[in-house]
């Protein structure tokens, strides 16, 4: 996985933000600026896959495709995989 933008860093988790160039062109293609992402990361909710992966996602005043959604990585960074629009909550397989 190629992180290849740095977005600034995560209080919430205490990490630096990294977004992957396919995560980028989701963001331009669905309108999604770099400070709603990081409010996004800062403010979600939480919905993990497993121990280092998981779903961040919320509604964003002013946005008719909500929910927002980003899936991360969560490593010594946190990694922005993508970005999703009208995203709907879904029970995770166990």
């Amino acid at each position: 996985m190629s992180a290849t933008e740095p977005a600034g860093f995560s209080e919430r988790f205490q990490k630096r933000v990294w977004i992957t160039s396919h995560a980028a062109l989701r963001m331009l293609q669905r309108s999604v600026s770099q400070v709603e992402l990081l409010n996004l990361i800062e403010t979600g909710e939480l919905r993990h896959k497993d121990a280092s992966h998981c779903w961040i996602y919320r509604s964003l005043a002013g946005r008719e495709d909500n929910l927002v959604c980003t899936a991360v990585h969560l490593d010594s960074a946190l990694i922005v995989k993508t970005v999703m629009i009208n995203w709907q909550l879904q029970e995770v397989p166990t």
